[in-house]
């Protein structure tokens, strides 16, 4: 059954509003989306892929849909269009559409040049390429080109993965465990999960295998303190939670109240009890002052470009801008410091993001063992080995799409040296 005429009109529409890139393509569509009620789920599944497609492969479809007669806009929404759910299935295409289209779709997109083959700013591809070198830089642009699949954590407080699994495929969803995270699932298709038993009882929650690592890494146990210092929405939180098996407290910090509200119905279904959000001003709140010396393990997800989540938000290579990073940069130090002085002697603390560039990882990581001597690197070899995850990696966690089928995440494990501070007193004496 074809897609109506006028569904390429409102994917025009709205993709010409994403692509001034006034604030994010998820914001824009799920505004657009209110606005036009009408609309139903195919239609608006295959608008919003189609807008996705189009930011994914923004400079392939560029350079094309400039030749040629009509309109641009017009000629990118088809093509992003066609690639979503196929030129047979759209009505109100030309003749003369259907061949340009399937012209530009047989294009060996491998004998283009690496910078346009990639499909990303060029100030990005040349920094991934210094970094990487040429070849890899070019697979990860491949993979982060691709759509993520469907990554689930099973909440332990309430089920086990095989018995979640064998209830998702009464649904019928196939969903399988993914292969480093000893809780997640990977479902390959993009069931809607809200309205699912599982779901609204808090069997299963949505995080990507690269974040479930993460907050495996924080290694966080009964009875004791914790603090998840940039909680968002809670993802992690959750899981930290779990891990603790609803005891002693945790603490959701964030600075935005809005992101902390969106947390209080996911924690109404996991069962947790033991966290407690709290709106901070900065990093140096009062709040946060009076837990100093006194934390057992924070975790730092730290604002980030989010380089390393184009597979969900491709927007984000064309938002983000090279000074940007820098800014980051400083963001990032003075969090990573403020959240140190809630570590208690022998505490553990994990700073990550979902980037994939060094400047936000490493380069923040050395500089905080420089400037805080008190604290020593756990090699992240070690830190995996602890919680049985079969990962190779050196010094710190490097996830990559194209190598793990994770979004990028980065992480560093730091611990806060014993009696530091007991024998700073000594001395002073």
């Amino acid at each position: 059954m074809r897609l109506p005429p006028a569904i390429l009109a409102n994917a025009e529409e709205v993709l010409r509003e994403i692509l001034r890139f006034a604030a994010p393509a998820d914001t824009t569509l799920s505004r657009y989306f209110k606005d036009h009620p009408r609309l139903g789920g195919r239609e608006r599944g295959a608008i919003a892929e189609s807008v996705y497609n189009v930011l994914r492969n923004k400079n392939f479809y560029t350079d094309f849909s400039e030749a040629g007669g009509g309109a641009t806009m017009r000629r990118l929404t088809l093509l992003g269009m066609a690639d979503a759910v196929g030129l047979e299935s759209l009505g109100g295409v030309s003749e003369d559409e259907a061949a340009w289209v399937t012209r530009i779709m047989e294009i060996d997109r491998k004998l283009m040049h690496k910078s346009s083959r990639s499909n990303m700013p060029l100030w990005l591809f040349e920094k991934l390429a210094a970094q990487y070198g040429e070849e890899e830089a070019l697979a990860l642009a491949d993979s982060l080109n691709q759509p993520a699949p469907l990554d689930l954590r099973v909440n332990t407080l309430k089920a086990n993965r095989d018995d979640v699994i064998a209830k998702l495929a009464e649904a019928p969803i196939r969903a399988t465990p993914t292969p480093f995270a000893p809780q997640g699932l990977r479902v390959l298709q993009k069931p809607q999960l809200q309205n699912l038993p599982l779901f609204k009882d808090g069997h299963i929650e949505v995080q990507d295998e690269g974040s479930q690592i993460l907050s495996a890494l924080v290694a966080a146990k009964r009875g004791e303190m914790v603090v998840d210092f940039c909680a968002g929405a809670g993802g992690k939180t959750l899981s930290l939670g779990a891990a603790m098996r609803n005891t002693g407290r945790l603490y959701a910090f964030d600075v935005s109240e809005k992101r902390l509200t969106k947390l209080k119905p996911r924690l109404a279904r996991s069962g947790l009890s033991n966290v407690h959000p709290v709106v901070i001003a900065h990093e140096r709140d009062a709040k946060i002052k009076r837990l100093a010396g006194k934390i057992d393990r924070v975790l730092v997800d730290a604002p980030c470009s989010g380089l390393g989540t184009l597979r969900r938000n491709p927007d984000v290579k064309w938002r983000q801008k090279p000074d940007a990073v820098a800014e980051l940069q400083v963001k990032q130090a003075a969090i990573l410091d403020g959240a140190a002085r809630l570590v208690k002697g022998g505490g553990r603390l994990v700073y990550a993001t979902c980037s994939v560039l060094d400047d936000e990882n490493d380069f923040i990581a050395r500089q905080f063992l420089d400037t805080h001597p008190d604290f020593e690197l756990v090699p992240m070899s070690k830190a995996l080995a602890e919680q049985k995850i079969d990962l190779e990696m050196g010094d710190y966690l490097k996830l990559l799409p194209h190598k793990h089928q994770t979004d990028g995440f980065f992480a560093a494990v730091f611990e806060r040296k014993p009696m530091v501070k007991k024998a700073k007193e000594a001395d002073e004496a």
